[in-house]
């Protein structure tokens, strides 16, 4: 997507503070400065400085003029926030409270998606598994599907706040399922508990389908782990999803 102006500027800043070039409680360059630095107009600098305001990574105020907020203020649930981090890289920790927050929403929402999910809900997250299954026997991409698959159960919650949640957790999500699927057989390992959630869900079995996903959710974690113990490096969001080669045939049931 092409930005005007005004986004690259916010984005250059932002950046610039996730990168750690403006640290907690320093202070932004004066607005001359960083019009001359831009090339824009002043303008562009204040509408930019709200931005950054709203999204919790700066605050102004008089006599202490634009000041860089510590981590802990950020908003995480910002795609943009959670952007510019990925292209700073993730840290084992945010990854960590990451699967902690999997553990605490997803369970609930694929609970109410098996009581309230719809038929075209339905078939749209069938259709999101049958495309990870795809990629698993003849290769492609697994992680968008896998994706899909995951918010489309948060959609079918019919929660508002969940589904809005779902928004920022797709960029999270699909940085979290790149590491998990990077280890070795992970993919084909972990079709068959995406295989026993669908099965619970389109059986209409809230229970059934909640311990499902935590097995998953557990499981990935676990998966994650292994590799964080690796020192691998991370996988940023800027980036296509991996693609897998074709592989062998897998089971497609679980019992949970």
């Amino acid at each position: 997507m092409i930005k005007n102006v005004h986004g690259n500027t916010v984005d250059f800043l932002g950046q610039a503070i996730i990168d750690g070039r403006y640290h907690a409680g320093q202070s932004l360059p004066p607005e001359p400065l960083l019009c001359e630095e831009l090339g824009v107009s002043r303008t562009v600098i204040r509408e930019a400085v709200k931005s950054l305001i709203a999204k919790g990574l700066i605050t102004t105020g008089p006599k202490v003029g634009t000041r860089v907020l510590p981590e802990s203020e950020w908003n995480w649930f910002d795609p943009d926030v959670v952007s510019w981090q990925s292209k700073t890289g993730f840290t084992p920790e945010f990854l960590r409270d990451l699967q902690e927050l999997r553990r605490v929403v997803e369970p609930a929402a694929v609970r109410l998606a098996a009581e309230r999910a719809t038929p075209q809900e339905l078939l749209c997250i069938t259709q999101a598994y049958e495309g990870m299954e795809h990629a698993v026997k003849f290769g492609g991409d697994y992680v968008t599907f896998d994706l899909r698959f995951h918010q489309g159960l948060l959609i079918a919650s019919h929660n508002r706040m969940i589904i809005q949640m779902s928004k920022v957790l797709g960029a999270l999500l699909r940085t979290s399922f790149e590491i998990s699927t990077s280890r070795k057989d992970g993919p084909t390992r972990s079709l068959p508990l995406h295989r026993a959630v669908l099965d619970a869900v389109l059986a209409r079995k809230p229970l059934k389908a909640e311990k499902a996903i935590l097995v998953l959710i557990d499981g990935a974690r676990e998966d994650i782990e292994l590799v964080l113990a690796t020192k691998r490096s991370l996988p940023k969001l800027g980036l296509p999803a991996k693609q897998l080669r074709a592989g062998v045939k897998v089971a497609v049931k679980a019992d949970v």
